[in-house]
């Protein structure tokens, strides 16, 4: 497996391997897979001349580009080589950029800019949209799904740790501020719901989310599981139709779409 580029930061680093070790993130991210999906029905031209993704990861939203779209010119960008030959094989002819996609020269002169489920990984994730801004031809369209301060709450409130993410307030600004129009912000909300709280620490390891890849890294130990455990019952504990206790698990999704006037 080839490793993530020293030129990364130590942050970075721990992110493009944590997600290299989630072999099994296509069978486990439903919600991203819906995302995708949902991005896709937002494509304003369906043969872009150029386009650009940024943070391809397993693949998951580039089939779907390659399923729909023509494109004269792809550009792929990808935090971590290991990615690199699923990606090749998924569109033979595209320009691959591997690397950290906040630091690396990706082109320009773009006609659609996505990515689906990769900028809260950013260090700065409002920068995305002006830098977006600078890469998209007129007429280009920026189009991109994160998620918002709500998502992931439990493991928020109990643990005090978790990614920035910015209020739709900070993204609605930041759109403006670099000259973007018929700017459409949109949130949908998920509670899914696991057996136990262990198997929500699974479920989010499955799909490349982990407490290490924070600025600065959270180890468990069994003490610590078993008061997550407890506490995540007493506080967010539930039962079902058939009267099964559960625990759930908040996905918050935010998709922005718009244009380069």
């Amino acid at each position: 497996m080839c490793p993530a580029p020293a030129s990364m930061s130590a942050r970075k680093q721990r992110i493009a391997q944590h997600f290299a070790h989630a072999t099994s993130y296509e069978q486990h991210a439903h919600i991203q897979q819906h995302v995708c999906q949902r991005l896709l029905a937002q494509i304003q031209s369906r043969t872009p001349a150029r386009l650009l993704e940024v943070g391809a990861g397993s693949g998951q939203l580039t089939r779907l580009l390659a399923a729909h779209l023509t494109a004269t010119a792809w550009h792929i960008n990808e935090l971590n080589d290991a990615s690199r030959p699923s990606l090749q094989a998924l569109l033979p002819h595209a320009v691959l950029h591997i690397g950290d996609a906040e630091t690396i020269d990706l082109g320009t002169a773009y006609d659609l800019i996505i990515s689906a489920n990769a900028i809260q990984w950013f260090d700065q994730p409002l920068s995305f949209v002006t830098q977006s801004a600078a890469r998209l031809n007129i007429g280009g369209q920026l189009l991109f799904s994160t998620f918002t301060p709500n998502n992931f709450m439990q493991i928020k409130t109990l643990l005090n740790q978790g990614l920035h993410y910015p209020s739709l307030l900070e993204w609605e600004s930041v759109l403006r501020s670099a000259g973007l129009t018929d700017i459409k912000i949109q949130t949908e909300r998920f509670e899914v719901p696991f057996a136990s709280p262990y198997a929500v620490l699974k479920h989010m390891k499955l799909t490349g989310v982990s407490t290490n890849t924070l600025d600065t890294p959270f180890v468990w130990n069994k003490a610590r599981l078993a008061t997550f455990t407890q506490d995540y019952w007493a506080t967010f504990g539930q039962v079902g139709a058939d009267n099964a206790p559960y625990v759930p698990l908040t996905y918050e999704i935010l998709t922005v779409s718009a244009n380069k006037a």
